[in-house]
Parts: structure tokens; C-alpha cells; sequence
């Protein structure tokens, strides 16, 4: 019944410290981030960083809720079946007590609904990434979000030159088709992965055999997103075949889920190279 009762984010932080992780802060550009770290950070040069989804940034249609934190932490569980050096870092004012984001004059609904992917936001989601790479000093980071969070590491991967990789699970990769499909109201404020350079696409060919249970709308998005962005060296993939989701609303059952999962093993077990 207490657990029932708690607020999302000591919920959060409670399955965080189960898994084992351990809690920080990190200052962005005038938001103060919640992360997780895990695994030994003196094993390997490269830092897998996680993302979560979009969580619940509106009551209804009409009303924002006060605390945007995932009631499902899909991210937070992929990261526990990953391994090595590992960076949950999370997004401005999530994770934090009510109150807090109450009395924080920065924390204001616009930023967890319209400007979820703003400039602001995703400047301040590198700045807290690069504080903990001048404690870490990795030479390597792999971005991987989930939902909405795939949109938030696509968007912040051409200001981490450290970047190799991104892996998106169910991402919103196009937010203006997204919102014109599911008739939401444009993210004004929002930056488009669409329309920003970014790191080069895997070819559907060369995905992991999971990543292709791709749904057809989803690999209509590819193929425009292929047509469409600028290329730049690296790599990226978009596993689980989603358009994305505006919240835990669309996070129904095991089959998505537990398919991405599979599909975000696989994708980091066999790494594709650049081409």
C-alpha cells in the first residue's frame, strides 16, 4: 500500500537502488540532472548512457501533470540487463520530488510537454553528460533512449563528439509526421531529429534479425529519414519498430516492451561498423 501511495520518483530511485545503481546529480545549463551510474567505470573506455522515455506529461488533452516521471522506467531496466561502465542520466525535472519542481522557477510544464526536445533542454542534457565525462573522461559513449528518450539521444549525439553509436528503441524520430499522425498538438519549441544532422543509419539489412520485426509505418519513417538527413560519420540504429509514445499511455504490455529489450541486446551485442 506505501509503495502505492509513493511519489513516482522515490519509486524510481527505489527500483534504481534495487538493480543496484547508485544515485548523483549532475548540473546541466540551469537544471540539476538525477542520474544513475553502474558497472566499474575504470573497465573500458566507452560509457553507455541511457535515456528515458517521454513518461507522463499530461493528466488529459488539456491538462499538464505536475510530475513528468515515467511510472513504467523501460530505460532504467534496459540498462540493467546491459553491462560494463553505464550513465542513466536524466532529463530536466524528472525524477525529483513534486515540490521540488514546484519551487523550481526553470521547471515550468512547457518543458516536460511542447519544448520536451527544446534547445534548452537538450543543451542541458549535454552539459550534465559533459560534467560527468570531465570526472570519467570516457573516449567513447553510446546514447540509447527509449521513446522519447531515442528522440532526446538522437537530438543531443551531434554535440557529444565522443559519440560511436546511437541505439533508439521506439523513438520519435520525425515529431512533426509523429504528432500529425496521432493528431497531438505540434511541439512547439521542439527540435526535429528530421531535420538535424546526425549520425549515419544502419541499413535495415545490416539490423539485428530482431530489429526486423519492424512495423511498416516504422520503416516508412526510416526510408525517409534515410532520404531526408544529412549524413555524418558514425552509426545508428532504431530497434523495436515504434513510432514512439506520448507517455506510459502507450506502453502496453510485454510484447513491446520485451521486444525491445531482446532487440537492444542484440543490437549492443553485435555492434554494426560505420559505413
Amino acid at each position: 500500500m506505501l509503495a502505492a501511495c509513493a511519489a513516482p520518483a522515490d519509486r524510481f530511485d527505489r527500483r534504481a537502488n534495487a538493480l543496484g545503481f547508485s544515485s548523483i546529480g549532475l548540473q546541466g545549463t540551469g537544471f540539476r540532472h538525477v542520474a544513475y551510474v553502474a558497472g566499474p567505470l575504470e573497465s573500458s573506455d566507452t560509457l553507455h548512457v541511457y535515456v528515458e522515455h517521454d513518461g507522463t506529461p499530461w493528466l488529459d488533452l488539456t491538462r499538464p501533470a505536475p510530475d513528468p516521471t515515467p511510472r513504467t522506467p523501460l530505460a532504467l531496466e534496459l540498462m540493467a540487463e546491459d553491462f560494463g561502465p553505464r550513465l542513466f542520466l536524466g532529463r530536466p525535472c524528472y525524477f525529483a520530488a513534486v515540490e521540488e519542481t514546484r519551487f523550481n522557477s526553470i521547471c515550468a510544464p512547457l518543458i516536460w510537454t511542447h519544448q520536451r526536445y527544446s534547445p534548452q533542454v537538450i543543451a542541458s542534457m549535454v552539459a550534465a553528460l559533459r560534467r560527468f565525462l570531465t570526472l570519467y573522461p570516457f573516449r567513447r559513449v553510446v546514447l540509447i533512449g527509449y521513446s522519447g528518450g531515442g528522440t532526446v539521444a538522437w537530438l543531443m549525439a551531434a554535440q557529444v563528439p565522443e559519440t560511436v553509436a546511437i541505439v533508439t528503441v521506439a523513438a520519435n524520430l520525425d515529431i512533426d509526421d509523429w504528432t500529425r499522425i496521432h493528431d497531438y498538438s505540434p511541439l512547439a519549441g521542439s527540435l526535429n531529429p528530421a531535420l538535424m544532422p546526425v549520425r549515419r543509419l544502419v541499413d535495415p539489412g545490416h539490423l539485428p534479425a530482431a530489429a526486423r520485426r519492424v512495423r511498416p509505418a516504422a520503416r516508412e519513417v526510416l526510408r525517409l529519414l534515410r532520404r531526408r538527413l544529412p549524413v555524418a560519420e558514425g552509426q545508428a540504429a532504431e530497434v523495436g519498430g515504434g513510432l514512439g509514445d506520448l507517455g506510459d499511455a502507450d506502453v502496453h504490455g510485454a510484447d513491446r516492451s520485451q521486444a525491445g529489450r531482446d532487440d537492444h541486446r542484440d543490437a549492443l551485442q553485435h555492434p554494426q561498423p560505420a559505413r
